[in-house]
């Protein structure tokens, strides 16, 4: 199926770093991923194209929940807990698990966005915004990502431009 910007309901500007809800006039600067763009399996690269919000993770959890293969483990996120775990990549608040919708480029062997387990989430407040920091997720700042969660329903549909 073809689709048009208009149609979208996240648009995510790699260039700029940003996501943009068009229909509700929202506007959030993001972090994506530090290696670049593109769609291969296991290159820490944020993928284009268009996208679902296949699931949702995360509902009424407290800000700064910690997450680990989409389940919390009971932590909240402090700089102390981050001090004990310097190898996580945290993913906290919130996930939007995404799933590709463009077979051979973003679906299906080699560049499945959704078995690549890229979201959108939240990350620590002390992680700058508005350059790519990331292993191929979308970064938001806590606030954002439960703001953002709330707003749009499963199924939504999500565009991701260079």
């Amino acid at each position: 199926m073809q689709y048009t910007l208009d149609q979208a309901d996240i648009t995510i500007d790699l260039k700029h770093q940003t996501l943009s809800l068009n229909k509700l006039k929202k506007f959030y600067v993001i972090s994506t991923g530090k290696n670049g763009i593109g769609e291969t399996e296991n290159s820490g690269k944020t993928p284009r194209g268009w996208h679902l919000v296949a699931e949702k993770i995360g509902a009424d959890l407290p800000l700064n929940t910690v997450f680990i293969g989409r389940k919390p483990t009971g932590e909240i996120y402090s700089p102390e807990l981050a001090a004990q775990h310097p190898e996580r990549d945290w993913i906290l608040s919130r996930i939007l698990w995404l799933s590709g919708l463009e077979a051979g480029f973003n679906q299906g062997k080699g560049c499945d966005t959704y078995k690549r387990y890229i979201y959108i989430h939240g990350t620590p407040d002390s992680e700058p915004m508005g350059i790519p920091q990331s292993h191929g997720c979308i970064r938001m700042r806590n606030h954002d990502i439960a703001e953002l969660f709330e707003l749009l329903p499963a199924q939504s549909l999500v565009y991701i431009a260079e």
